[in-house]
């Protein structure tokens, strides 16, 4: 992979990295938000009118966050394989991930083929 190819991958993924950060920060602030707002409330939820609601609304962002956290792993990941050199080299089968895939998601790890099975 030339310089300016690496260049472009490191900004993707730079972007990437700071896009799930935020939405995590975001997110937590909101799960926060929502564990604050129900303290003072009826904690049984199985009787409580907005109980159900409080429960789905925390279930669905703590979801979300891991998620966004999930990103940022995958970007750990790829920024590794990007220092060792097997970036854009598929982990299943060995061959190379065609330059359209890396560009749709920086953080693939495995070819076309390989991702369908």
């Amino acid at each position: 992979m030339d310089d300016d190819a690496l260049a472009t991958v490191r900004s993707a993924l730079a972007e990437r990295r700071v896009a799930a950060a935020q939405r995590l920060a975001a997110l937590t602030g909101r799960f926060d938000e929502v564990v604050a707002a129900s303290a003072g409330s009826n904690l049984d939820d199985e009787h409580d009118p907005e109980g159900a609601t409080i429960a789905f609304e925390r279930s669905q962002i703590d979801a979300l966050a891991r998620q966004a956290a999930a990103e940022l792993a995958e970007v750990d990941a790829a920024e590794a394989r990007l220092a060792d050199g097997t970036y854009g080299t598929c982990e299943r089968c060995g061959e190379a991930i065609p330059a359209g895939r890396l560009e749709a998601r920086p953080t693939a790890r495995t070819c076309v083929t390989c991702a369908a099975r």
